[in-house]
């Protein structure tokens, strides 16, 4: 098996996502590495018509700092596992991130449906194609 020295996993709170914590968590202490957990947050595109009133959007470190707050608890409970809240376009960030920080693997879960994928891309394609290290997809469990 392939020693990882720096395993980090991608996250947002789905079953997916929570399928890759576990196997991340799983590679990390089977192979004795740092396991960082990552998470991104990004401003939602105002709609084109804004109407009366304009549109209410968030400020950008209330949601920095509320992202960090929920992953800090999500991972309270694993041991070694450093949460990092990143911003901007998700498989970009997480990409960037990985390369920057030497990490070795890079954990996600694979399960947006066939309309999410035609509308948002597919984030599992786009780290297959771009990230700098291996990677391995997650399947949520079947319900």
């Amino acid at each position: 098996m392939t020693s990882y020295a720096h395993v980090a996993v991608a996250v947002e709170d789905s079953p997916g996502s929570h399928k890759a914590l576990q196997e991340a968590s799983r590679m990390a202490a089977l192979t004795g590495a740092r396991l960082s957990v990552l998470h991104v947050t990004s401003l939602p595109m105002p709609p084109p018509y804004m109407g009366e009133g304009g549109v209410f959007l968030p400020d950008p470190e209330t949601m920095q700092a509320a992202a960090l707050t929920w992953l800090t608890e999500m991972v309270e409970e694993i041991p070694g596992a450093t949460p990092h809240v990143l911003e901007g376009h998700p498989p970009d960030a997480v990409c960037e991130w990985a390369g920057d920080n030497d990490v070795d693997l890079l954990v996600a879960g694979a399960e947006r449906g066939r309309v999410e994928r035609l509308l948002l891309g597919s984030f599992a394609l786009h780290l297959a194609r771009h990230a700098p290290c291996d990677i391995m997809l997650a399947r949520p469990d079947p319900s």
